[in-house]
C-alpha cells in the first residue's frame, strides 16, 4: 500500500502525519514523503517516512500509482503553500485515482467554511483516523 504525504514549507504537518501513520503500524504500508522543498522532505523522513523525494517530478510520478495521498488542502491548488505547489503538481494530485485525505489549513488565501479550528496535531490525528477507516473498509 502506497501512502503519499505531500507537504511544503517546514514540513511540520507532514512530519506529524508520518510519525502518526508509522506508529499505527499499518501492515504493508509504505510511506512516501514528498516535499515541495528539501526542508519539508527531511522533516518527514526524520519523523519516520520510508522514502523521500523533493520537488515537482516526484509528485507527478508518485501520484500515478498511490493508494492514498495525504496533505494540506493546498496541494490541490496551483501556487498554494506560498507558491510551492506548481500547477502541474495540483493537477497530478487532482487526477490521481488515490483516495485524497486533505487537511483544512485555513492559510494562504484559502478558508474552508464549516470547519472548526484545530491544532496541527488534532488534524493529523483526524487524518490518521480516516486513513485507518478507509483501509479497514477496503481490506
Amino acid at each position: 500500500m502506497k501512502i503519499l504525504i505531500i507537504d511544503g514549507q517546514g514540513g511540520r504537518m507532514g512530519g506529524l502525519l508520518a510519525e502518526k501513520i508509522k506508529k499505527a503500524s499499518i501492515p504493508g504500508a509504505e510511506i512516501y514523503a514528498l516535499g515541495t522543498n528539501s526542508t519539508a522532505t527531511a522533516a518527514m523522513l526524520k519523523a519516520g517516512a520510508d522514502y523521500g523525494a523533493t520537488g515537482e517530478n516526484p509528485v507527478l510520478v508518485n501520484c500515478r500509482d498511490a493508494d492514498y495521498i495525504i496533505g494540506p488542502l493546498g496541494i490541490m491548488a496551483a501556487d498554494a503553500l506560498l507558491g510551492e505547489v506548481t500547477p502541474a503538481m495540483a493537477v497530478a494530485v487532482g487526477r490521481s485515482q488515490a483516495m485524497k485525505i486533505l487537511l483544512p489549513v485555513n492559510k494562504c488565501s484559502q478558508h474552508v467554511v464549516g470547519v472548526g479550528e484545530y491544532s496541527m496535531s488534532e488534524l493529523a490525528e483526524q487524518a490518521l483516523s480516516y486513513l485507518l477507516s478507509c483501509i479497514r473498509e477496503n481490506g
